[in-house]
């Protein structure tokens, strides 16, 4: 008997249907002109400020970081006087942030730049990786909001939106999952990533939440896999 064999994980994206994601683009792209959120960082395109973001966006919900970010960019305004501040002193203003390891990862990279890159902070994916603290998701954030480059993102929320919508089945670590990052790269539209990175972000924290998502109120919902999936099982328990 033959064995079923399992697609490769970087194919699994090939399949999905090219007129669902012209409409999905649509769609949230609309959504998107009328409700991105209003932060500080979207507001700049200076590379320290968004590095800074960046950093303390890990792991942490926006609101959360608003007030951090506005008082840590008003003391350290500049590479040359983040390097001069000490790490304890970092760490006490980033506490309220968690990841106790951050304001040393932070102070490190700013070091680095410093040293390795006269004070230019990288705008390439493959030099931003060998930073310490920054990841794919954060080097690629980092490109397209600071350098305008056309690098799609990948963390939870956008991972969310996407397994739900095109019902793909991603790995339990989202940041490393190969079909996930390669649907992302394909549904993207081809000008305005950094915007549209943006999109996916504050649909997934406000739409597609995590806990009690608002499938009756999105514009998604007449195509979502999701909504239908669970209309169906709605309709079954009621027969």
């Amino acid at each position: 008997m033959k064995r079923a064999t399992k697609e490769p994980q970087e194919n699994a994206a090939s399949n999905l249907d090219a007129v669902k994601i012209k409409w999905f683009r649509h769609h949230l792209s609309i959504w998107g002109t009328q409700n991105l959120r209003d932060f500080p960082w979207r507001h700049t395109c200076d590379s320290y400020a968004i590095l800074v973001a960046e950093f303390l966006l890990q792991k942490t919900d926006a609101l959360t970081v608003l007030p951090v970010y506005e008082i840590f960019l008003s003391r350290y305004p500049t590479l040359d006087k983040l390097v001069k501040a000490s790490i304890e002193e970092l760490s006490e203003l980033l506490k309220p942030l968690g990841l106790f390891f951050r304001a040393e990862r932070l102070y490190q990279c700013v070091c680095i730049i410093l040293e390795q890159y006269g004070g230019k902070i990288p705008d390439s994916e493959k030099q931003l990786l060998k930073l310490p603290g920054i990841g794919k998701y954060t080097a690629r954030a980092i490109c397209s909001q600071a350098f305008n480059q056309p690098l799609t993102i990948l963390d939870t929320n956008v991972a969310r939106i996407l397994e739900h919508f095109f019902a793909l089945q991603g790995e339990r670590v989202k940041s490393r999952c190969k079909i996930l990052w390669n649907a992302a790269e394909i549904i993207a539209p081809n000008k305005e990533v950094g915007k549209w990175n943006l999109t996916l972000l504050d649909f997934g924290a406000m739409v597609c939440r995590a806990k009690n998502p608002l499938c009756n109120d999105c514009p998604l919902s007449a195509k979502c896999n999701y909504v239908q999936t669970q209309r169906n099982l709605e309709s079954l328990n009621q027969t």
